[in-house]
């Protein structure tokens, strides 16, 4: 053995024990985006993001969701545009809870994922991220809906600028391919307070001008271009809904009919009507009283 290779032998062998090291402290590399799926995540790892594939997403048809009529019409109408790569708008949906408005837009996947729809489901909390994800998906021939569901804001929150940003504020602008549907139980996505109306400016004309607090809090709500509202569903309402799940779990029209007085007791025992307590109580009557077990059905269909 030559005086040189004495020498860099153990070099060698010192710098690949240092390498190892590192590899074991560096994160693991982010996993490929599987881009045959119809509907991600959006998961983060030691700061870095990726989508993660749903492989079994919720199967909710436009024909399960009762009473929401009007609704159904103009969200498929706006996605239909946009499959179609004709112009369409980011989406407001709310209301009351459990009254379909999460449920809308699986369907809308369901209904359209056949024609190139992707959807993109993202927390609140990584709503900081979609710089990201716009560039991972922009140029792709897929059309991609955002999700963000249960979105609401306090102040200060740092998603709340991204989402501003990604809507109508970013100098780089949206990509035609990308669109954002959003549920909120709150029509302005943050809490209003009473002061705020301490703030509001009237002119000698008598004209009033909302304080700056309250603009900003609607400037938001309004870079969403529909907005669809949800109300509080009605006894009667609430027994249609009940009926159609008691028949899609398989029961006979005359056990849906003998089915009537313990819904009404079920719903007063949960203080609500909406489409995910009815869900909730076909579940537990057909279970009951079918001769089979039940057919299963997506677990948040009929939900809001």
């Amino acid at each position: 053995m030559s005086d040189l290779t004495r020498v860099v032998t153990p070099l060698i062998e010192r710098l690949d024990a240092l390498f190892d090291r590192i590899e074991a402290i560096l994160p693991p590399p982010l996993p490929a985006t599987d881009w045959s799926a119809s509907a991600y995540r959006w998961r983060t790892r030691a700061g870095r993001g990726w989508l993660e594939a749903v492989q079994h997403p919720h199967r909710i048809r436009f024909e399960d969701l009762q009473g929401v009529e009007d609704q159904k019409l103009r969200i498929a109408q706006n996605t239909k545009q946009f499959v179609a790569r004709r112009s369409a708008n980011n989406v407001l949906l709310t209301g009351a809870r459990g009254t379909g408005k999460s449920s809308l837009v699986k369907a809308v996947l369901n209904q359209f994922a056949a024609k190139g729809l992707r959807l993109i489901e993202v927390d609140k909390d990584d709503l900081v991220h979609l710089p990201e994800i716009v560039d991972l998906i922009a140029g792709r021939r897929e059309r991609f809906i955002i999700f963000c569901d249960d979105l609401s804001f306090e102040s200060g929150e740092p998603g709340y600028k991204a989402m501003k940003s990604i809507l109508d504020g970013s100098i780089t602008g949206m990509p035609d391919n990308l669109l954002v549907y959003a549920t909120s139980n709150r029509r302005h996505l943050m809490p209003e307070k009473m002061s705020e109306n301490l703030e509001t400016k009237y002119n000698a004309d008598g004209d009033i001008h909302p304080g700056e607090t309250t603009e900003e809090k609607v400037s938001l709500s309004e870079r969403f271009g529909l907005w669809l509202s949800f109300y509080p569903f009605g006894q009667d309402h609430y027994l249609e809904i009940c009926a159609h799940w008691l028949a899609e779990f398989g029961m006979a029209p005359e056990q849906i009919e003998a089915a009537r007085g313990e819904a009404l007791q079920w719903t007063l025992m949960r203080g609500s009507r909406s489409g995910r307590v009815a869900w909730q109580f076909a579940r537990d009557y057909a279970g009951r009283h079918a001769r089979k077990r039940p057919t299963p059905q997506p677990p948040s269909a009929g939900r809001g």
